[in-house]
């Protein structure tokens, strides 16, 4: 068994308290690796090795910052296959696209670092021509940095990126579920040359989370998860009044209408559910289609979805692997359950998968129809791959639907007609549309939700703001004597 400890400073740590935790491969059940249970002692010393390492980092020039991000990146494409054996491993998730997302944080590092010297302030015209005024973008301090189990290099690139770019110091938190590529990639900023203290790694169960959102040293919280645990972390840091960036889930409506290129939206909305084994805030989850074409839909994606083979995440042939942990797929089984109760129409799916060789968390991709979109399964998160139809009227009634949800991550717009297809985007309540695609990322493309799905955006210059203060400076250049007792306001 593959034992591992945090990086805290410049020092691989065990927990102070001995606790373990263990990590079962998905596929096959069996336990493969150990991550330590930090104390909340443990947290703080990692909390604290980031403040001291923030006083000198956030002195760095940019130039210094990128060389070391670009150096960054070069050790992920080159260690790109054995990062994603070891993610794969430990969440269930097919290689290939393990692999894909582990290439595209080094696109993002790649991304930012192009920014580390270009954090440029502004010069504001004044009123008063003998005074000037410009701003600086500060770095906020050291940063607590917590990431999900289904994309955990992928998602901390998103953080982490503009984070370094913009010299603060981090504290990085990976989902007890999921830690380990994360504790390899903690080696490879060690040979990229990444002081000592600027990129830490703690690990444990939610008490060592909760410890690092509370530590009074924490200057800003950055968080992928779900919805109750982001609630508790706003609630956490409310005294401290510290910025927080959410990224949470969604129940994204995937909406085709008839004059779409029907196998282009199929091969969408399969895509969109399917991919990743449905264990993704974007998935499509609610496929809003054009009554007139319901029919050939449902038999269509029926077909497809028989076809889908699910097996081994290494097998280059598997289409679908495992769920990632028993947890969840306790929980799907259970949204399936009470989909049924409730009275959506089991079209496909909906049991687990028991097939010869399928040993691991293994369920089979599921498909209901429904004409009431206020039931459950229509409305909630399953996070697993289970697609709910939904038909629709009008491109009035599909945004009625699709607007419904307490969710706004993400959607899909499928038409021919693009005057209708912006018309809908704008109206829709989401922070990322998709026209005619689905689930499509690039560094230089914002991502973030609305209402219930968070707020904040990562990826593109906009995420440099979400990890930096404007300070702004204002000079006098005047010889005039002022009246002390009036503010200047020319």
């Amino acid at each position: 068994m593959n034992i591992y400890k945090a990086l805290i400073g410049e020092h691989w740590k065990e927990s102070s308290s001995g606790r373990t935790i263990s990590s079962s491969n998905p596929f096959n059940q069996e336990v493969w690796a150990s991550i330590p249970s930090l104390t909340k002692e443990d947290v703080a010393e990692a909390v604290e090795a980031a403040h001291l390492a923030f006083h000198d980092w956030k002195k760095t020039n940019g130039l210094e910052r990128a060389t070391l991000m670009h150096r960054l990146a070069d050790l992920i494409e080159a260690e790109a296959d054995h990062l994603a054996q070891v993610e794969t491993t430990d969440n269930g998730k097919l290689f290939k696209e393990t692999k894909n997302q582990i290439l595209f944080s080094a696109r993002n590092y790649r991304y930012f670092a192009g920014y580390a010297d270009k954090l440029l302030g502004d010069f504001i015209p004044m009123d008063n021509r003998e005074m000037i005024d410009y701003t600086i973008m500060e770095p906020v301090g050291p940063v607590a940095l917590i990431t999900a189990w289904n994309s955990p290099l992928s998602l901390l690139a998103n953080k982490l990126a503009p984070a370094l770019a913009t010299g603060n110091t981090v504290v990085i938190k990976p989902s007890e579920q999921a830690s380990i590529s994360t504790l390899e990639f903690a080696k490879l900023t060690i040979q990229a040359g990444f002081p000592s203290g600027v990129i830490n790694v703690i690990t444990g169960d939610g008490a060592a989370g909760d410890a690092l959102i509370r530590h009074p040293l924490i200057a800003k919280v950055s968080f992928t998860g779900g919805s109750q645990t982001a609630r508790a972390i706003t609630k956490a840091v409310s005294d401290k009044l510290i910025p927080v960036t959410l990224e949470l889930g969604g129940k994204s409506p995937n909406i085709i209408f008839a004059d779409a290129d029907l196998e282009d939206a199929l091969t969408g909305a399969i895509a969109g559910i399917f991919g990743a084994t449905g264990q993704t805030c974007i998935a499509g989850s609610r496929l809003l289609v054009e009554r007139s074409i319901v029919e050939i839909v449902k038999e269509r994606l029926i077909r497809k979805a028989a076809t889908i083979q699910l097996g081994d995440p290494f097998d280059p042939a598997t289409d679908m692997g495992p769920v990632a942990n028993k947890l969840q797929l306790k929980k799907i089984v259970s949204m399936i359950t009470e989909a049924k109760e409730e009275g959506a129409e089991l079209l496909y799916g909906g049991e687990l998968a028991k097939e010869a060789g399928l040993h691991g968390y293994f369920i089979k991709p599921t498909i209901f129809f429904t004409e009431n979109p206020e039931i459950n399964i229509a409305c909630e998160e399953v996070f697993g791959p289970v697609l709910t139809i939904i038909p629709f009227n009008d491109p009035e009634e599909a945004l009625s639907i699709a607007n419904r949800s307490p969710y706004g991550l993400a959607a899909g717009i499928w038409t021919r007609d693009i005057k209708k297809a912006h018309r809908l985007a704008a109206e829709i309540e989401a922070g990322n549309v998709w026209i005619n695609t689905y689930r499509a990322s690039a560094a230089g493309a914002p991502f973030g939700g609305t209402k219930q799905s968070g707020y904040g955006r990562e990826r593109s210059w906009h995420a440099l703001y979400e990890y930096t203060h404007i300070k702004n400076v204002m000079v006098n250049l005047s010889t005039k004597k002022r009246d002390p007792f009036s503010m200047q306001t020319k």
